[in-house]
């Protein structure tokens, strides 16, 4: 099949969720025969890149703006897709699902992963969540098929809009190798730091992390990845909040080998988001042999299966720490039980045969 998938920043990954999504589907699925082209922004991706890893690669302009960028580089993705007439196109994001019809009008089957519920999402002014809404509407409306990657965001759709979707949700390796060079350019030593990944926003929660790790009496660390371009005052908060504190260390966006060393080596991976479906940093963890303790929101306590520890508050976070700290055996056990919940349910073949299943589908009709 001639395959498009468009919405992310783009691969290789150097950003999110949705990219690192992107990269291993449509290398995959390239692996097994088919024609994959991906759409790139041209602030992420080198305009002369053309190929990665044998998917396509076409790399677009786009406004560098918080409420723009995306709508922008997915306007011009579709206007180019139409004329390739593709066997079916991918779309991330329910922000781009207003452009759904510019495809399906000349008869090219549209696949829409929504993700989870953007518009609750903090960083989002009252336009900003009304687009979002409208976005969720559209896909229910336009798109050939709407893909969730959560139970609970497939129960949303199916309550709200009275709309069935397929639910394929995020995939992860499964391996752990401790390496002390590998993670020494952080400042840290293998199994010897409490791990927290993600967008440096309010729902995400590193606020709550930091002031419940500035409670436990230990010498771990805590490593604190990631980054947000448009959350400069959120990120100056964090920074005065870990002040004084020299276990917290703040690294910045970190992709690639880095992050996988940085997974595999942690004590304790965190997760404290609040928004969203299946967390593509959850789920890595998990693979990547952590113990777990997890923010207890329904998304959340559906992907970790009861192979993580679950907190509801800043105050049981705290304790949660404290008690791996001083437990070993408990994060050993939690690290069989994450590895064991990944193979069976969230590996990235399986994910692969769930999307082309999917696509083969729709390419028919």
């Amino acid at each position: 099949m001639r395959i498009a998938i468009l919405g992310t920043r783009g691969i290789p990954a150097n950003y999110g969720g949705f990219e690192t999504f992107a990269e291993q589907l449509s290398t995959r699925l390239v692996e097994r025969g088919h024609e994959v082209t991906v759409y790139c922004r041209s602030h992420h991706v080198p305009r002369e890149m053309t190929e990665y890893r044998g998917v396509r690669l076409k790399v677009l302009p786009t406004v560098k703006h918080k409420y723009l960028d995306t709508v922008v580089h997915s306007f011009f993705s579709v206007i180019h897709a139409v004329f390739q007439r593709f066997d079916v196109v991918l779309i991330c994001n329910a922000a781009n699902a207003i452009f759904i019809p510019k495809l399906t009008w000349t008869g090219t089957p549209v696949a829409i992963s929504v993700d989870g519920l953007e518009r609750k999402r903090k960083k989002w002014n009252a336009l900003g969540r009304l687009y979002y809404a409208l976005g969720e509407r559209a896909s229910v409306w336009f798109a050939t098929e709407v893909v969730t990657d959560a139970k609970a965001i497939q129960d949303y759709y199916l309550a709200e809009y009275k709309k069935g979707s397929t639910m394929i949700a995020y995939g992860a390796d499964v391996e752990r190798k401790l390496d002390a060079d590998a993670v020494s350019e952080f400042g840290v030593e293998p199994e010897r730091y409490f791990l927290y990944v993600s967008r440096l926003e309010p729902e995400n929660n590193a606020a709550m992390v930091i002031e419940a790790f500035r409670r436990v009496e230990t010498d771990l660390k805590l490593v604190i990845v990631g980054d947000a371009p448009y959350a400069d005052e959120y990120k100056k908060r964090l920074r005065e909040l870990a002040d004084g504190d020299p276990r917290i260390v703040f690294t910045g966006f970190v992709f690639g080998s880095g992050y996988k060393s940085l997974q595999q080596n942690a004590f304790v991976y965190v997760h404290a988001t609040e928004v969203g479906g299946t967390h593509p940093a959850l789920i890595e963890a998990m693979g990547y042999g952590n113990c777990v303790l997890a923010y207890a929101t329904v998304e959340n306590t559906e992907v970790v299966g009861g192979a993580a520890i679950e907190f509801t508050s800043v105050d049981e976070l705290a304790e949660q720490m404290q008690m791996t700290a001083n437990d070993e055996a408990a994060v050993r056990e939690h690290r069989r039980r994450a590895q064991e919940r990944i193979r069976s349910e969230y590996s990235w073949d399986k994910i692969t045969d769930q999307y082309e299943e999917l696509f083969t589908r729709l390419a028919k009709r």
